[in-house]
């Protein structure tokens, strides 16, 4: 019996969705739930799986295809798929010494089922053995970064199917150029940077934090809060928090513009920028501030994790009232940063520098962060913004304060 593979139906806010990359070929036998095509919307990639067990017997929908809700993308013809054999004893390469240990620790999470759909793509493509890689993931899952730094330090694998001839290496002076489309992701940033440009006000504040506290207090507890929570205390838990804590005492920089209407909003939806190879991403911490340090430092976590490996949610992405970005983690030493529109406010966070700074009539060396708080001045006045970014300076400069609520 022919079974025809449709588009799921899309989040409501999104129109359509660009066929991506298939990942079998006319002829190939499918099995149930086993991911054959994805899909990319504004914002994520959506995994169509086989509905049936069967051959795939046509593609309707060819790569870089616009679809709609429902639309026939392939056929497949229903029928059992055989088994593969399983792998006797006997037929088991014996481990080396060295091996053994490896083996057994990535054997945690070395099954295909346990693996995220974009690694265990990698890991099919690449006929890769995920139990001889180990995992750095949360309980030992393995990444999408595992992976590739595993191939990185071994031969070139087989090229996947429907892979571009090699081109001939550059030689010197040539002159090359190329030329791709641009992602869906990546075309709905740009317009959202363009609409944040043409729409709002924008207007950046700086101002510097002493990040010594921060440290000291990381440094005395960063291993048992580690074995308690499972996460690692990071900085970002403790911008969270102090931005949380001044949303609520500024509850204008927390606001939106609706049209002719000021909308305050009564909760902090803080939204946390992630850079991944198909671009910027932001997951939302919904109700921020009632979050422990350690709930936000597992949920950044999780959601980085499913950032970059393309299995996080739509949900996870839309909304938000306040955004938090990091160019520290690249090197950045300051920066304006753009709104993410309808938001009103965006903090950028920026690298940590030792400098000299005078402390009760002396010169110390302390660690520093330019802070770069950008506003819609539509809505937000001078005031209000350099008050929010001093509350966000002197909750980090006296962490007891967001531990003592004061």
């Amino acid at each position: 019996m022919s079974v025809e593979l449709k588009v799921p139906v899309l989040p409501e806010s999104v129109a359509d969705a660009t066929v991506g990359t298939w990942h079998k070929k006319p002829g190939d036998t499918v099995r149930r739930d086993e991911n054959l095509v994805d899909l990319e919307t504004d914002k994520v990639v959506l995994e169509v799986p086989s509905p049936c067990d069967g051959t795939l017997t046509d593609i309707r929908q060819e790569s870089g295809a616009v679809v709609t809700n429902d639309e026939i993308l392939a056929t497949i013809e229903e029928g059992a798929v055989a088994e593969e054999p399983a792998q006797t004893p006997a037929e088991t390469p014996a481990q080396t010494p060295a091996e053994a240990p490896a083996a057994e620790a990535a054997a945690v999470a070395g099954g295909m089922d346990e693996l995220s759909p974009a690694v265990r793509r990698l890991v099919e493509e690449n006929q890769l053995d995920p139990t001889r890689i180990s995992g750095t993931g949360r309980d030992g899952r393995l990444t999408k970064e595992d992976v590739l730094n595993h191939m990185k330090g071994k031969a070139p694998a087989p090229a996947p199917r429907k892979a571009a001839p090699p081109q001939p290496a550059a030689t010197p002076g040539e002159r090359s150029e190329e030329r791709v489309p641009m992602s869906r992701l990546r075309q709905r940033v740009a317009e959202r940077m363009v609409d944040a440009n043409n729409s709002a006000a924008m207007l950046t504040s700086f101002n510097e934090v002493n990040l010594q506290a921060v440290m000291d207090l990381r440094k005395t507890y960063k291993e048992a809060f580690a074995q308690r929570h499972g996460v690692k205390l990071g900085f970002m838990s403790f911008f969270v928090k102090a931005c949380a804590d001044a949303l609520r005492k500024y509850p204008v920089v927390n606001a939106s513009i609706d049209g002719g209407d000021i909308v305050y909003h009564g909760f902090q939806d803080i939204g946390i920028a992630v850079s991944t190879e198909r671009g910027l991403m932001v997951p939302i911490l919904r109700d921020a501030g009632q979050m422990s340090f350690a709930e936000v430092e597992q949920a950044i976590a999780g959601y980085a994790e499913q950032a970059r490996d393309g299995s996080i949610r739509l949900e996870d992405l839309q909304g938000g009232t306040f955004t938090i970005t990091n160019g520290g983690v690249f090197g950045s030493l300051v920066s304006t940063p753009i709104l993410n529109m309808p938001q009103s406010a965006i903090l950028g966070m920026h690298a940590i520098k030792e400098r000299p700074v005078a402390e009760n009539g002396e010169v110390v060396i302390r660690p520093m962060m330019y802070l770069a708080l950008t506003y819609d001045h539509r809505l937000i006045d001078g005031k209000d913004a350099v008050l929010f970014l001093v509350a966000v300076k002197e909750a980090l400069e006296d962490p007891a304060r967001m531990v003592l609520g004061i």
